[in-house]
């Protein structure tokens, strides 16, 4: 059972992860969302703190977009909001953009990482568009849409999320040592 689910949301401390998967066809019901499940299911493997996770599940359309963001990190209070889809070259993929419209300021490091690793499993990571960026004290991070690329990127960046969030006054989050440290710095 997770952390999660044995935690109270209003406890103070706890914290709030928002979990978006932006899809056309999952949004209609024609296929089953997998992203999401799957963005959950790696931090109940990672993180030993607990959470409460905040999941949507919308189309490919910038202002839904861009309000499910804001939303989830204005009213909702979400540290972080990590989404799945919509980073590709197709028209209708518009994530990017609705996170760099929301956001006060980038973090390309973590959609040049995630890309970095992704490109030594399959050719077309090159095509993928994902980025990150801050909305106030919260820190969005766009993934890919296959479940297998969520946990590959995941691996890549999340080291760095918690002193992140550390560094925006958010709440602690720790890590599984045995799954993957987290990075921060040494106390001097």
């Amino acid at each position: 059972m997770s952390q999660a689910s044995l935690s109270n949301p209003d406890t103070p401390g706890i914290a709030h992860i928002g979990i978006v998967t932006v899809s056309d066809r999952a949004s209609r019901g024609e296929y089953e969302d997998l992203g999401g499940p799957a963005i959950k299911d790696y931090l109940d493997e990672v993180l030993t703190s607990p959470f409460q996770p905040h999941a949507r599940v919308i189309s490919d359309d910038q202002p839904l977009i861009e309000r499910t963001l804001q939303e989830l990190c204005e009213q909702e209070n979400c540290c972080l909001v990590v989404t799945t889809g919509g980073t590709g070259p197709s028209a209708r993929d518009v994530t990017p953009e609705a996170t760099e419209a929301v956001c006060d300021r980038m973090m390309p490091g973590f959609g040049e990482l995630m890309r970095q690793v992704s490109l030594q499993k399959v050719a077309t990571a090159i095509l993928s568009r994902q980025t990150a960026g801050l909305l106030g004290d919260s820190l969005i991070v766009n993934l890919p849409g296959k479940p297998k690329a969520i946990a590959e990127c995941m691996d890549a960046v999340f080291p760095a999320i918690p002193y992140c969030i550390d560094l925006m006054d958010g709440p602690r989050l720790e890590t599984n040592p045995d799954r993957l440290v987290a990075f921060r710095p040494k106390k001097k």
